[in-house]
């Protein structure tokens, strides 16, 4: 039987840096014989982040988000799955606003606030994280193991992988950007390093399935 990975883009560009460095990673669980299934946040119905309703901290409802709207199948999905690959681009220093509202209803519809058991997830799952960024590929591991932490605890092992110093358009020159960004040495990361990167979460793709808990 199949192991189903869950694939999220949390981007807004589609064939830009994230949405390619997700598909890639699902590209590689494809290739072990993986079922995925793949979200694009921006294309969702409306939704939100969590609104504290703590419906998900009664009995009847424990690890369960109850609102119902555009990010209610996406968990329901994610709760029945074998894997889950998260992709976001780091907009002001931050996750996207799309990632954070399904990061929030994932994260909290498991914590008890019971020292104890401090998480109900009853299917704990391996997560691959991807990020990418204007800034160098170091500069936000802090945040991302912050997230990591977090996904640890109430979803399952996750690794992290960075993409920093990305290339944001084709030319620079329509813009009034170019006296802050080297366009030359963009294209040149682009063109030499990027592809390795696909390779990289490629092979962290395939990982993902054979990992067991």
């Amino acid at each position: 039987m199949s192991k189903k990975i869950i694939a999220v883009n949390a981007g807004p560009r589609k064939g830009w840096n994230t949405d390619t460095l997700v598909d890639e990673a699902i590209k590689g669980a494809k290739s072990e014989g993986a079922e995925v299934k793949k979200y694009d946040l921006f294309k969702l119905d409306k939704y939100t982040g969590c609104i504290s309703c703590f419906a998900c901290k009664k009995e009847q409802f424990k690890g369960h988000c109850i609102m119902n709207d555009g990010l209610t199948e996406v968990l329901d999905d994610i709760r029945q799955a074998d894997g889950l690959i998260m992709g976001s681009p780091n907009y002001l220093s931050e996750m996207t606003a799309s990632f954070r509202a399904l990061y929030e209803r994932l994260i909290f519809q498991n914590l008890t606030y019971n020292a104890d058991v401090p998480s109900c997830n009853e299917n704990p799952i391996p997560v691959l994280l991807i990020m990418t960024s204007n800034a160098e590929d170091t500069a936000y591991l802090p945040l991302l193991k912050n997230y990591q932490s977090a996904l640890n605890a109430f979803v399952g092992p996750t690794e992290i992988f960075a993409c920093g110093n990305t290339l944001q358009l084709e030319d620079y020159s329509k813009t009034d950007w170019p006296w802050y960004f080297n366009e030359e040495q963009k294209h040149e990361r682009h063109e030499k390093v990027f592809p390795k990167e696909k390779q990289e979460v490629y092979q962290k793709g395939k990982e993902l399935v054979n990992k067991t808990l």
